[in-house]
């Protein structure tokens, strides 16, 4: 049997093909794909419509490549990029579009909805969550105020991986990991707050989905599109979920004790538990995960944004790139980047900007300047490691997925700041192997957490140990000094 998993990201859509025996991937495509130009500064949009084109072309490519075993494709799951706003009207069709997870625009509305409850702290008593500009529920605020006209169409609220469900399927419903990236479920009860609901319009309530299980399916692909890929068998469409929520089942971290550092556009740090974890001071985000349990995760917005960006500027590729960190020392002889080059979440500093401090003549150099990004973004992530452990979880290990887990200089850099074992996986799917092995979950009537032992190996031969803790040691008091200095509270 042969599951998709299709990873529905901001840069791009990646779709994979899963031999469900064997583990092996046996086939994938990606398409990339931009935001919308020409917005206001903090305005980060995307065309719900270009999510399916690329998961269209990103689909046939892989059934192609399959040959005649496409017919045994019986199942799809699709990871999202989370909390991004996608309204739909009555007809279901998008009405404009999405608002993305780094969309900041929406400073306002959070205060609005966080001085309504009384702060901060009441308002994590409420849902187990502060009120972030990432979040989609100050986007749907942001709508009714910014756009009424839009507003007055709105019929259904639904994230970038329930649209793509939606479309695969007619049907409409969310799982509840993804739906506590929304900041309108109580973390606790997993249900929508009528509360919350009701003080953005008294209409909300009724133009959420309906939310489900995450182990029960969406639906099944439509006819129209088992005769555009030429399958001539049901296709099993499971709930699916936010990236995050899919990168854990890709890593196996769907038990108590283990941890996932996800090094991406932007940078996750979560860890399973059995259990709801609230931070009080909602740093760290209690989401739910899509096995049915919670997934206490750390976030930060500027990862691989900041270490590409070094990479265009002196015109390098990867090889490159690590060659020039290689040639300068741990603590890029005491050069500190602050990375909030498009704000930050954690902290929460919306209006935050990038920084070098520290520069002198013996370190303004290229390689100075891409060590101490690697290094500025690491440190970022350790500053919600710390607030995690801090919360009682305690890794012994944590395994490294996206893009950035593929370079060797940034494992040691991680096993460094992070005073920690890393490893990365044999596969580096992350999310697409989580939709996959989830919809094979359904198709098997296996547990997922039987399918991940069986089907997930690390890699060892990328595993790295601390070795330079002691080139960082202070270097994350040094920052968050800095930053609080230039954004006190």
């Amino acid at each position: 049997m042969i599951t998709l998993g299709i990873d529905c990201g901001t840069q791009s859509t990646k779709t994979i093909a899963l031999d469900g025996e064997t583990g092996a991937i046996l086939a994938t495509a990606s398409k990339s794909y931009g935001l919308i130009s020409g917005l206001p500064a903090g305005h980060l949009e995307q065309d719900p419509q270009e999510w399916m084109r690329a998961l269209e072309e990103t689909v046939e490519k892989v059934l192609n490549d399959l040959g005649t075993r496409r017919q045994e494709v019986r199942g799809m799951g699709i990871s999202g990029q989370q909390h991004g706003f996608v309204p739909l009207d009555f007809e279901g069709k998008v009405i404009r579009p999405a608002k993305l997870w780094c969309d900041t625009s929406t400073t306002s509305q959070c205060d609005q909805i966080r001085a309504h409850f009384g702060g901060r702290e009441q308002l994590i008593a409420l849902i187990g969550n502060d009120m972030l500009p990432g979040f989609t529920a100050p986007k749907i605020l942001w709508l009714k105020q910014n756009e009424p006209e839009n507003f007055k169409k709105l019929h259904r609220v639904i994230l970038p991986h329930d649209f793509l469900n939606f479309s695969l399927t007619g049907q409409i419903s969310m799982e509840y990991g993804d739906a506590s990236g929304t900041a309108l479920l109580e973390i606790k009860s997993k249900g929508w707050s009528q509360e919350l609901c009701d003080f953005i319009d008294p209409s909300l309530s009724s133009k959420l989905p309906p939310l489900q299980s995450s182990k029960l399916a969406s639906g099944t692909l439509l006819p129209e599109w088992l005769k555009k890929w030429q399958l001539n068998n049901p296709v099993t469409i499971s709930a699916g979920g936010g990236d995050n929520m899919m990168g854990a089942i890709g890593t196996g971290n769907i038990t108590d004790g283990v941890v996932t550092a996800s090094l991406g556009t932007s940078g996750t740090i979560y860890a399973f538990s059995s259990k709801p974890v609230i931070d009080p001071q909602g740093e760290i985000a209690a989401f739910c995960d899509s096995t049915d349990g919670w997934l206490p995760l750390l976030c930060t917005m500027n990862v691989t944004v900041a270490t590409e960006a070094v990479s265009k500027m002196f015109q390098w590729n990867h090889e490159e790139l690590s060659k020039a960190i290689l040639s300068t020392s741990a603590g890029a002889e005491g050069l500190l980047f602050i990375p909030y080059l498009q704000g930050e979440r954690t902290p929460n500093l919306p209006q935050g900007t990038g920084t070098f401090h520290g520069l002198t003549l013996n370190n303004m150099t290229p390689g100075h300047l891409a060590r101490a990004t690697m290094e500025g973004v690491t440190l970022g992530m350790a500053y919600g490691l710390q607030r995690m452990k801090s919360l009682g979880i305690n890794p012994q290990e944590i395994r490294l997925t996206g893009g950035g887990s593929n370079s060797a200089v940034w494992r040691q850099i991680c096993a460094d700041i992070f005073n920690c074992p890393v490893v990365a996986l044999e596969s580096a799917e992350g999310a697409a192997l989580g939709g996959a092995i989830q919809s094979l979950s359904l198709c098997l009537n296996q547990s997922i957490e039987t399918l991940c032992a069986k089907l997930i190996k690390l890699d060892e031969s990328t595993r790295a140990f601390p070795k330079n803790v002691a080139a960082y040691e202070g270097r994350l008091d040094q920052m968050m000094n800095f930053v609080r200095k230039i954004y006190p509270k």
